[in-house]
């Protein structure tokens, strides 16, 4: 099977490597790839989004099948331009890709199909997003309706903080578009897993589990980022609560969209929030998320590509995949400065050293070539992850190797995947 992967990041770096490892796999692209992918594989350059170029470029190779890491090209309709040209590809269309694109569309559908998630107020004005505070109480949660890179959402403790998302969004436009609109919904307490499906339009196949951590800096402060580290699996995410989800969330989300005539093919990411009353909706992701996928991918333990043609074809049968018993933790080398101004072009020393540790690997997202020289190319730079038998194992071979790649303004949080270790106590 030849398999091209849409994508520049981390994500699909680990994307590549799993496939690649397949016995039924001839060959992988990646589009537009990055230096890590591009040392393996073969990359093509273009923009994610020219769905035109990207199903020409798949009929030109003879490929069998596309796997799409980003949201960018399935908000563009890349499924939709390949479906029309007969071509396999793995992703939702656009209008099933509004799960993620619109956070007001994904409430809504909740709302419609009785998906537990938290009470939410679809503002357009300030004056509606400041009613919507007061009628929810603090903290209240702001989202930007549409993609903004993981960094369209605030978490108000306060009248002050409330106020200036508001007018960030509805007023300054910092997020374009995409914050024209502002939902805003009630707090929900409990804790955060990330939990992942592979979807064929009727049936999920669960692939694993994993919790992300979002802020920028240790002990969860800090703005939002897309990402600073994950780790896999999940503990919060018993046998029980498992069921639950399947139950009350992915398989009615699979049900509600093709009774609207938007059948769900892809992965599909569920964030939830573990509450004492039980699982509800965070948010939906239409893709593998990023750093997760990084730490999800690697457990997988049987050839992952045979089951993602069957997903893209509608015909998936397997039921359940092998996952391997080792934990996987991911710590993302970022920028100083990231999420918010950053400088790029610094050189990147000690990958070589890092890549020789046992039971690490690095995958590249913010890199580019210079000449002979890898240099910063991002907010998000790298991710090191080490497998181990135990958390703790995890942790110490993702430092480790963390430790030994240098770049100036290096920043990473050092408390990756600690909130798992009391769990193996």
């Amino acid at each position: 099977m030849r398999v091209l992967v849409i994508g520049s990041g981390a994500r699909e770096h680990a994307l590549c490597a799993t496939l690649a490892a397949d016995p039924g796999v001839e060959a992988v692209w990646a589009a537009p790839g990055n230096p890590g992918i591009a040392r393996a594989w073969p990359t093509r350059s273009g923009a994610t989004t020219n769905t035109a170029a990207l199903a020409a470029f798949a009929r030109q190779e003879r490929i069998d099948l596309t796997v799409v890491g980003p949201e960018a090209p399935l908000a563009a309709g890349v499924a939709d331009a390949f479906a029309r040209d007969g071509l396999l590809l793995l992703g939702p269309t656009a209008a099933a890709a509004r799960l993620e694109t619109s956070k007001a569309f994904a409430k809504d559908f909740m709302a419609r199909h009785r998906i537990p998630t938290a009470g939410y107020r679809t503002c357009r004005t300030p004056d509606e997003a400041h009613a919507a505070v007061e009628a929810f109480g603090l903290p209240a949660v702001l989202k930007a309706d549409g993609l903004a890179a993981g960094k369209g959402v605030v978490i108000a403790e306060d009248h002050a903080a409330a106020a200036a998302g508001i007018q960030a969004a509805l007023v300054d436009r910092q997020f374009g578009d995409a914050g024209a609109v502002l939902v805003v919904e009630d707090f929900l307490r409990g804790e955060e897993a990330s939990f992942f499906c592979l979807c064929d339009g009727v049936r999920a196949l669960p692939l694993g589990t994993a919790q992300d951590h979002k802020r920028a800096f240790d002990d969860d402060r800090g703005p939002n980022t897309g990402g600073m580290g994950a780790f896999a699996p999940s503990p919060l995410v018993t046998p029980a609560v498992h069921e639950r989800v399947m139950r009350e969330i992915v398989l009615p989300v699979l049900d509600g969209m093709r009774e609207e005539g938007h059948a769900y093919r892809g992965f599909l990411y569920v964030g939830l929030m573990l509450t004492a009353e039980g699982p509800n909706v965070v948010e939906f992701n239409v893709r593998f998320g990023d750093p997760e996928a990084q730490v999800v991918l690697p457990l997988i333990d049987e050839p992952l590509t045979p089951l993602l043609a069957a997903a893209a074809a509608g015909r998936l049968t397997a039921r359940s995949c092998r996952r391997s018993a080792e934990r996987a933790v991911g710590v993302v080398l970022a920028s100083g400065g990231y999420p918010g101004r950053f400088e790029a072009g610094k050189s990147i020393e000690g990958l070589e050293q890092a890549e020789g540790l046992p039971g690490v690997t690095v995958f590249h997202a913010g890199t580019a070539q210079r000449g002979d020289v890898l240099v910063t190319d991002g907010g998000r730079v790298l991710t090191v992850v080490g497998r181990g038998a135990t958390y703790a194992e995890a942790i110490e071979r993702a430092y480790a190797g963390a430790d030994l790649i240098r770049f100036e303004g290096k920043h990473a949080r050092r408390d990756i995947g600690m909130r798992a270790v009391s769990h193996e106590r």
